[in-house]
């Protein structure tokens, strides 16, 4: 099964990739001014960009860590994120001089049938075309070159921490002010390692928060591989206690075996489960499902709100925590007031995050589906690209605060 959905992912990739880096080479190359040499060797270094990423998952999946391995991931990785940017300003640049060319029609067609001169007849000498067409070629290596650079900063900082708060009628005194830290889409793979983990922690701590919700996406890699690099993990501290959910990601890096590693690391593990947070009278009730899509995986993992609500006591309020945002719509159903989400890393970086809407109903932020709340994190590390524009990773704390009727 993981061997065959790794043989779509390589197809994928490469039809996608491969397309991408084709029509770049072909309609960015030829605009400079290079020998012939100098040309393959262009092609070359974006032909090793396109195969440095799948190359270098299938060495860490055939156990060969080191750091050279890790170094190969971080240029595939970046170069990955370069190319994203020159593809998607060459495909606007296209589109817009087929605007251009095409309003220059229309505009001799109009001329013609009118009185016609010579000046509107007159075809742009071909220096000037080629020099605006380098010019402009120019600007797009450029712009992608500051697009990666800034977006690099970005996604390798430590995140800075998102207040959320959220009020709620007659929420019991004793919860009022109730601190929960989000961690979520950490993604611990060769680009991101114990330190990074280290540094969240800290962050996360010093938050003080009564509970701790990891809410999937921890890791890209085998517990064998990345033991050491999540260690860190175990020195979270809530009040409350830890939990965490699986994501898509878990599935593809040995479920079974990342759901008892985390038990270790202080968690309680949620699939399709609850948990009551009891003080004094007042209950919330903390439920998990797994994946969305875990079903496809495992079917005991199949995601089920009810069922995490199921012989649950009376509670105050009711919180699911869900990897991906479209558990929305059972969630609601079954009676939760929030939902706690990741799993759309906010887009991540431009221009992806105009396209994440037509997979999730719910991106970024605090939104309101019937009579539930969902709150979407953009994600605590990266996938892929070491790249983060217009989408900052992010540590949550959601505070709950108590609102009076008349307020």
């Amino acid at each position: 099964m993981v061997s065959m959905r790794l043989l779509i992912f390589g197809i994928v990739f490469f039809t996608v990739v491969g397309s991408a880096a084709y029509y770049v080479s072909r309609r960015l190359i030829g605009s400079f001014r290079l020998n012939t040499w100098q040309k393959q060797l262009v092609r070359l270094v974006i032909a090793g960009i396109v195969i440095a990423t799948p190359m270098s998952i299938t060495l860490w999946r055939h156990g060969f860590e080191n750091a050279a391995v890790d170094w190969f991931s971080w240029i595939g990785y970046i170069g990955l994120g370069f190319l994203s940017f020159l593809f998607t300003f060459m495909v606007m640049r296209d589109i817009g001089f087929l605007i251009i060319r095409g309003y220059a029609r229309l505009k001799k067609q109009i001329v013609s049938s009118g009185t016609r001169n010579q000046e509107n007849d007159a075809v742009p000498e071909p220096s000037r075309r080629n020099f605006l067409i380098h010019s402009v070629n120019t600007g797009i290596v450029a712009m992608s070159g500051v697009f990666t650079g800034y977006g690099y900063a970005n996604a390798t900082q430590i995140p800075d921490v998102q207040t959320v708060e959220i009020p709620i009628l007659d929420l019991p005194q004793e919860f009022d002010g109730f601190r929960i830290v989000q961690l979520t889409d950490i993604h611990v793979s060769p680009t991101i390692k114990r330190p990074f983990i280290e540094a969240v922690v800290e962050q996360a701590n010093a938050l003080q928060p009564d509970m701790i919700a990891l809410t999937g996406d921890l890791v890209d890699g085998s517990v064998e591989r990345l033991r050491y690099d999540v260690a860190p993990l175990a020195g979270l501290r809530a009040a409350d206690g830890c939990f965490f959910v699986t994501g898509n990601h878990e599935y593809y890096s040995g479920v079974d075996s990342w759901v008892q590693h985390v038990k270790t690391l202080g968690f309680r593990v949620l699939m399709n489960e609850h948990e009551i947070i009891a003080r004094k009278e007042a209950r919330i009730l903390v439920a998990g499902v797994t994946d969305y899509r875990g079903g496809r995986f495992d079917e005991t993992h199949r995601s089920d709100p009810f069922k995490a609500m199921q012989n649950a006591p009376e509670s105050s309020y009711k919180i699911l925590l869900a990897h991906q945002p479209k558990s929305i719509f059972e969630a609601s159903e079954a009676g939760f007031d929030l939902q706690i989400s990741g799993h759309t890393h906010g887009g991540q970086f431009f221009p992806w995050n105009f396209f994440v809407g037509f997979d999730q109903p719910y991106i970024v932020g605090l939104n309101q589906y019937q009579d539930t709340r969902i709150y979407v994190s953009r994600g605590t590390g990266y996938w892929g690209p070491p790249l983060r524009l217009g989408s900052p990773s992010e540590i949550t704390l959601i505070r709950l605060v108590r609102k009076n009727p008349t307020s």
